[in-house]
Order: C-alpha cells, then sequence, then structure tokens
C-alpha cells in the first residue's frame, strides 16, 4: 500500500478484532474510554516537559517511537469507534472546520454572524 486510507485501516481494524472475537468489547462506552486512556498515555510523555523539550520529542528516538505508537493507538480506537457508530470521520472533521471557519472569523474580518461568539467553547 502505497497510500492508506480510513476505510481499509478500518477494516483492518475490525478484521484484527474479529480474528480474536473482540467485537464484543467493541461498544461505543468501551471505544470511548480506551481513547481516552490511549490520549492519556500520549499526554504522559509530555507531562514533566518544558514548552521547548517538548518541541524537539520527535529529535530523540526512544521518545519518537512512545509518541508515535501512542498517537497510532488514539487514531485506532477513534477509528473503531467511528466505525461502531457509522461516523465518517474524516466527514466530520470537515464540516467542523466549516463550522470553525464560521464561528472563528479571521482577526479584522467582520463576514462572520457569529463573530461576536468568537470565545466559547467548542
Amino acid at each position: 500500500m502505497t497510500e492508506l486510507d480510513v476505510r481499509a485501516l478500518q477494516r483492518r481494524l475490525a478484521a484484527f478484532a474479529a480474528a480474536r472475537d473482540w467485537e464484543r468489547y467493541h461498544t461505543p462506552k468501551n471505544l470511548a474510554a480506551a481513547l481516552s486512556v490511549e490520549a492519556s498515555e500520549l499526554v504522559e510523555i509530555f507531562q514533566w516537559l518544558t514548552p521547548e523539550e517538548s518541541a524537539r520529542v520527535m529529535e530523540r528516538p526512544e521518545t519518537a517511537h512512545r509518541v508515535a505508537d501512542e498517537v497510532a493507538d488514539v487514531l485506532a480506537y477513534l477509528l473503531q469507534f467511528c466505525e461502531v457508530l457509522g461516523i465518517d470521520a474524516l466527514t466530520a472533521l470537515s464540516e467542523k472546520i466549516d463550522r470553525n471557519e464560521s464561528r472563528f472569523p479571521v482577526p479584522g474580518r467582520q463576514d462572520s454572524p457569529e463573530s461576536s461568539d468568537r470565545h466559547s467553547s467548542k
């Protein structure tokens, strides 16, 4: 494979889980919890680093490998979560970016009705 696509990765993850009879554990609740745990493991790598150290984390092979592994774990659980709930992750992301572009216009532009709401949460 020279170019990976989301659907192909989701099929591989589903086949991996099916071969081990893990589908029964892949409920939305369990996958959301697993996603949170893996994201926390990613945060743990950076926990006590200075901002400067964190910016250089990929320069050290031992930490670069850990970061890449945790990113892979987060993405794997996110893709499985989306598969179980029927969410197209790339479409969801594109639509969210569209909404954010409307909600948070480029400073100095007054072309958005939501510009007064620019500091609200997601």
